[in-house]
């Protein structure tokens, strides 16, 4: 299983931007999935997770109200509205894919990491 983000770049505060990922085919599970982030010197952090249904949502006290996380089984995409960024929300986001099929924040439920993508914004 491969996962690919996309839609990170450079944007000013308060700017919107939309995180897609890709997975390359679905598991032999219905699995939750995830979004996690990095900043430099810092370590991975938990952003929003879903459950494989979509009805169990999960945000970051920093992100909630901010942030949505969606996705489409269909397409075997996750996505994450980024909305009213701020310069703190800078670092490279990468999705993932849980062992399980309800939605987690914790790091070690995640068995599928995608290579990041990064997201700058300027304040």
């Amino acid at each position: 299983v491969q996962l690919q983000a996309s839609g990170g770049g450079l944007v000013q505060a308060g700017a919107s931007l939309r995180l897609s990922c890709a997975v390359s085919r679905r598991t032999s599970s219905n699995n939750g999935m995830g979004w996690f982030r990095q900043a430099p010197g810092k370590e991975r952090e938990f952003v929003a997770s879903i459950s494989w249904r979509g009805d169990s949502i999960d945000y970051a006290d920093s992100v909630k109200g901010r942030f949505t996380i969606s996705r489409d089984n269909a397409k075997n995409t996750l996505y994450l509205q980024m909305n009213s960024l701020k310069p703190e929300d800078t670092a490279v986001y990468y999705c993932a894919v849980s062992m399980r099929s309800t939605s987690s924040r914790t790091k070690d439920t995640y068995r599928y990491w995608g290579k990041g993508t990064l997201v700058t914004v300027s304040s």
